[in-house]
């Protein structure tokens, strides 16, 4: 086997030859209407116009900024509820307050807000925002977080 005996596995339908006449099929005005500006070679308009209405460009609000579009907002959990999920004390991370219904798990971003309930067990926090307040209340219980 070379080069010169390769065939494809299925041969390509050929290419139809629009405005070769009548008989072709395919005839008179070749699929471009009845005359026009489309209808002409090197015709139609610029991507975006609208025919003199103001365009989609020039409708759309002039804000000031910048607004990322790919922002992963982070999913806040009070500190309260993290304290009845693991009332035994224990590791806590996105997946286990996942698993214990505590965030709906669809962020990546987890912080865990202060509300003023101070934990009794140690708790270990691992992979999740804190506030400095939830921090400090974390870590007076003998707590980590990491």
């Amino acid at each position: 086997m070379d080069l010169s005996n390769l065939k494809p596995k299925v041969r390509k339908p050929a290419r139809k030859r629009k405005g070769q006449g009548n008989a072709a099929g395919q005839g008179t005005y070749g699929g471009r209407g009845m005359n026009g500006q489309n209808a002409r070679a090197g015709g139609g308009v610029r991507p975006g116009f609208e025919g003199g209405q103001s365009g989609l460009l020039m409708r759309m609000p002039k804000l000031p900024g910048f607004r990322n579009p790919n922002r992963v907002e982070a999913e806040t959990v009070s500190l309260s509820k993290v304290i009845t999920a693991f009332a035994k004390g224990g590791k806590v991370t996105p997946i286990t307050l996942s698993d214990a219904k505590v965030v709906s798990g669809k962020n990546s971003k987890i912080k865990v807000l202060f509300d003023g309930a101070a934990p009794e067990a140690k708790l270990e926090l691992e992979g999740v925002l804190v506030s400095k307040a939830a921090k400090a209340a974390i870590e007076k219980a003998g707590g980590t977080v990491s």
